[in-house]
């Protein structure tokens, strides 16, 4: 249930970035995961409600968008993204051994406002 922790982090931040305008209202905020940070949007959709109760994000949308995998080859520089189709090797030179680059972590991408 570590997606709780996720979405609370998430919210703060929103409200951290809004708390010295009080003119704005958020319509939506907007979350990145990347698909092998272990987070479900699933569960961040369920957790936002409770989350938001009471705030000023409450009523506002949540967003969120899957990063997929992108892997920097060791071999031979160049970044590709690794699939099962792929055999997760580098698709340009075959190479085994690469640097995940994009698609870890769990990011607030943007804050959508309006004047009120």
């Amino acid at each position: 249930m570590h997606e709780m922790s996720y979405i609370t982090r998430m919210v703060e931040m929103a409200l951290d970035v809004i708390k010295e305008d009080t003119t704005v209202k958020v319509k939506r905020i907007e979350v990145q995961i990347g698909k092998t940070s272990g987070v479900m949007p699933f569960y961040m959709y369920k957790y936002y409600p409770d989350v938001v109760k009471g705030t000023r994000l409450e009523g506002a949308e949540l967003v969120c968008e899957e990063v997929p995998v992108k892997a920097l080859c060791e071999e031979c520089g160049k970044e590709y993204y690794p699939t099962s189709e792929n055999r997760y090797l580098c698709t340009h030179c075959g190479g085994r051994k690469a640097h995940i680059i994009e698609g870890k972590g769990v990011t607030l991408k943007n804050i959508v406002v309006e004047d009120i």
